[in-house]
């Protein structure tokens, strides 16, 4: 079965070669390899860098990026039809260049970081020699930048950072963090907050805990202590309360990334469905023919595809406007759409395997909680459906009267007035 848009021929050589490459030389790594963000692993070493190599040389590396920066600059459709590949296997986005939270980390940099910051910190993540972590989300204040404590506080030629933060995604591989942190309180969180490139083995930096996520004991999420972390004037990133521009940056392609890949992994839990379903048998011949299952196979295929055009389109629009501002209710409505879809399709093909596909020989329970995961990560559910809403009402305005323009009784008269002499003829020709 075809499931990619046409695009242009040679593209399309790129993405067939993508997809062999990751189905045979990159999906197996998955079963064998430990973290991908663990530069220093040996394994990783030997094994994932030729991959890499294969990857510069078929001109797919860290695609995501403009050709100024040693990516393609293909644009966020032709985006979309990688990541769908992309996302079948978690070792995948690294041997592309394109990791989270890397890839949104380097895009910053490039976008706001000095000439000395580039060369220090956003060549070798680009070339995958390095780690990052981007260090935002706090114990009491969640997601929500506008409580966070975390503060930095000008000391002679620097500054002085003090807080906590948690789920710093890969900070225990981490050479730097980009810490967010409140740098005036006597204003807006809007314009009282800035962000720091902070070396991770700056005295003062503590990993309390690396937090697991679905009973792993220890994860790669940190809990990270900042006590009296000392860091130059040069470590700010952009302009001094800048921290919320910088931050949509960066989160706009994050959400819209996550949502291309997660495609893939809800095409994986389908067909692994309709295999089961014309696999298993019953008593009465395979479960494909109970019509409780074909319910649950065109439900499933119906709202997968929904979901893919809605990001398409979400991507293409990112392309035609080259500004995440002007297409903030879409990427609002891709966020609140992923985890259910993911989540719904994921549950039926569980529960068509039976015993099995609650056991760890399958791969639906990790998926369900990555559902759940989703539906949190780079802000919840119900903060993307608010601002969808609300970016949507702007544009109706409040109606005068009785009745609003709409409504039935009102577009009656209205009509019948707008053609009352062609109505009057019809009716006495009747």
């Amino acid at each position: 079965m075809a499931w990619d848009f046409e695009t242009d021929p040679e593209y399309q050589e790129r993405l067939d070669w993508a997809d062999e490459f990751v189905r045979t030389e990159v999906e197996p790594l998955d079963l064998v390899l430990g973290d991908p963000y663990d530069k220093a692993d040996p394994r990783y070493i030997k094994i994932v860098r030729p991959l890499q190599q294969q990857v510069r040389e078929r001109g797919l590396w860290a695609c995501h990026l403009g050709p100024e920066l040693g990516g393609a600059g293909y644009g966020q459709v032709k985006l979309a039809l990688l990541n769908e590949i992309l996302g079948r296997s978690r070792w995948a986005p690294s041997v592309f260049g394109c990791q989270a939270p890397d890839s949104g980390n380097a895009e910053i940099i490039a976008h706001f970081g000095t000439e000395e910051q580039k060369k220090k910190y956003l060549r070798p993540l680009l070339d995958g020699e390095i780690s990052s972590s981007y260090s935002m989300t706090e114990p009491h204040g969640g997601s929500d930048p506008t409580l966070f404590t975390t503060r930095a506080v000008r000391d002679g030629d620097g500054w002085v950072i003090n807080g906590e933060k948690w789920f710093s995604s890969n900070a225990k591989h981490a050479e730097f963090l980009i810490v967010m942190v409140v740098t005036n309180p006597d204003v807006s969180a809007y314009q009282g907050m800035s962000m720091f490139l902070v070396p991770a083995d700056t005295p003062g930096v503590t990993i309390v805990r690396n937090v697991g996520v679905g009973g792993e004991r220890e994860g790669s999420h940190g809990y990270l202590r900042y006590e009296d972390v000392r860091v130059p004037a040069e470590s700010l990133l952009g302009e001094e309360g800048g921290a919320f521009a910088i931050a949509q940056t960066r989160l706009g392609g994050g959400r819209i990334h996550h949502a291309m890949r997660t495609i893939a992994q809800v095409r994986k839990a389908f067909d692994m469905m309709c295999e089961r379903a014309v696999s298993r048998q019953t008593r009465s011949g395979p479960l494909a023919r109970l019509q409780m299952t074909q319910e649950k196979i065109a439900d499933s295929w119906i709202e997968m595809e929904q979901f893919r055009l809605l990001v398409l389109r979400t991507a293409w629009l990112i392309d035609k406007h080259q500004d995440y501002k002007k297409v903030r209710k879409d990427i609002a409505a891709v966020k609140a759409a992923l985890p259910k879809v993911f989540h719904d399709v994921v549950q039926r093909a569980m529960h068509l395997h039976g015993a099995l596909g609650v056991s760890g020989e399958m791969p639906f329970t990790g998926m369900l909680l990555g559902a759940q995961a989703l539906g949190i990560a780079d802000g919840p559910t119900e903060v993307h459906k608010i601002t969808l809403a609300r970016q949507l009402l702007k544009d109706y305005e409040p109606v005068e009267g009785m009745w609003p323009s709409g409504h039935l009784p009102t577009r009656r008269a209205a009509a019948r007035e707008r053609y009352a002499e062609l109505l009057e003829l019809e009716v006495g020709n009747t």
